[in-house]
């Protein structure tokens, strides 16, 4: 585990890479919530982000998430790793925002779940933007479908989309590409929907750039924990 030191370091150079494509598109920052992970981080992580002023952090796996949520009431955690259905009752009411829903099934079980406890549980539709074969996520075909079904249920409230693009570092327009699909998806669902459907998580440290030049409006970083900073995971 870096120093708290390092850690600052780290964060200000990916604050410093969004303003700059910020910049470089027209962006404004209040347009961009950067999601620091702290997957395979001690609790000293979400420690780091709390007195950093940062409000949510990402994880991937659904138990080691849990056990940082003691003590952290005051951290918002947002799933970004795949959610098997039968650990749905695990997530609901948890985390304030499940961005990795794919499919009828779990979406259905979300809401079940989310019923029986008497809540609404934000969540964002994964689509794999850039028919990457490697990647969960609902086809961009097959997602109206999906948000059809969605806005019949009382449990769930669907606030944009997320997608991972497909990794390709010698080639950026790969990614931009992925970007700019779930980007027209998104205005096509919300005049077809009649919703603004405002989150579009998308873009890592690798590919921030892009995604902000085609309206992300949260980006991931994976690099801030690390003593030296690699492309995302």
């Amino acid at each position: 585990m870096i120093k708290e030191t390092e850690f600052l370091e780290n964060l200000s150079k990916v604050k410093s890479e969004i303003a700059s494509s910020c910049l470089k598109y027209g962006r404004s920052l209040d347009e961009i919530t950067l999601l620091p992970v702290t997957k395979n981080w001690p609790i000293d992580a979400v420690t780091f982000c709390r007195n950093s002023k940062i409000k949510s952090v990402g994880e991937n796996r659904v138990q080691e998430a849990l056990s940082k949520m003691d003590g952290n009431q005051s951290m918002n955690f947002e799933l970004i790793g795949h959610l098997q259905s039968n650990k749905a009752k695990h997530v609901v009411g948890k985390f304030s925002s499940i961005q990795t829903i794919d499919s009828l099934k779990l979406m259905d079980r979300v809401n079940s779940v989310a019923l029986l406890n008497d809540l609404i549980q934000p969540v964002l539709l994964q689509v794999n933007a850039g028919n990457d074969p490697a990647k969960f996520g609902v086809s961009i075909e097959d997602t109206e479908a999906l948000l059809e079904h969605a806005v019949t249920l009382n449990g769930i409230c669907v606030d944009g989309f997320m997608t991972i693009a497909p990794y390709d570092p010698q080639n950026k327009s790969v990614a931009r590409s992925c970007f700019s699909n779930l980007r027209n998806l998104r205005d096509q669902m919300s005049e077809r929907f009649d919703c603004r459907f405002s989150k579009l998580s998308m873009g890592m440290s690798g590919d921030m750039d892009e995604a902000i030049a085609e309206g992300s409006t949260m980006t991931v970083s994976y690099t801030h924990l690390r003593a030296h900073e690699t492309e995302a995971d």
